[in-house]
């Protein structure tokens, strides 16, 4: 690969990064207009990798692109949003038992940390780092069931379900509630509560459902 390839490669990845964080955090809110050549002026790079990044957010559903319109940042589709939810819970109802089962020493520890920081950036009130640790509290019971690849194949289809999370993080949401699920789940892997660690995840992952309700009528202009 030559130095150009390599330079317009990484250019993509760091224009696409770079929005796709914009769009979460929600510095670029649903419904907002961008452009390239803008984008592309702010970087200080051509119109090309920054092209190419919105391809790949709109393939990820995070950039509508119209023709003859233009380009705007997709708002929250509420059914996406269930069908994340959906998959997720029974997929992770199912990790958590198994978890319940087996769970190497490794991963409870790594668990037991994750709730530890948890604790910390909610005494801090830094919901990104707060998203960022829930979404890696899940990770790990994936990781420590031996199912990382059902967790990646999870991802795209959780788009815009973790939009909607993080949204709750950052407005409204009950963070002590979220993070006493955690350490409820942890306790039940630990004792191998099976049955009960199955409830509480199913519980969890239906603290969206009550409050995206809120925050559609919050925040309407965010959401389909």
């Amino acid at each position: 690969m030559s130095t150009e390839q390599k330079i317009k490669g990484s250019t993509r990845e760091y224009s696409y990064q770079l929005l796709k964080d914009r769009i979460f955090h929600l510095e670029l809110e649903p419904g907002t207009k961008i452009s390239e050549k803008e984008i592309a002026d702010e970087l200080n790079v051509s119109r090309t990798p920054v092209r190419e990044a919105f391809m790949k957010l709109a393939e990820e559903e995070l950039l509508d692109i119209i023709p003859q319109s233009g380009t705007i940042v997709s708002r929250i589709n509420l059914r996406h949003v269930e069908e994340g939810r959906f998959i997720r819970e029974k997929i992770e109802k199912e990790i958590v038992a198994l978890a319940c089962g087996s769970f190497p020493e490794e991963f409870r520890f790594r668990l037991e940390t994750n709730i530890a920081l948890q604790d910390v950036c909610a005494g801090n009130h830094n919901f990104y780092k707060l998203f960022e640790l829930d979404e890696e509290f899940h990770q790990i019971l994936f990781e420590g069931t031996g199912k990382e690849r059902t967790w990646k194949m999870l991802q795209q289809l959780n788009i815009h379900f973790n939009r909607l999370r993080l949204l709750r993080l950052s407005k409204d949401s009950n963070w002590e509630n979220i993070i006493s699920q955690h350490k409820e789940m942890y306790r039940l892997i630990v004792n191998r509560q099976a049955e009960q660690a199955m409830n509480v995840m199913e519980r969890h992952l239906r603290l969206v459902v009550v409050e995206q309700d809120i925050l559609r009528e919050k925040y309407p202009h965010y959401f389909i």
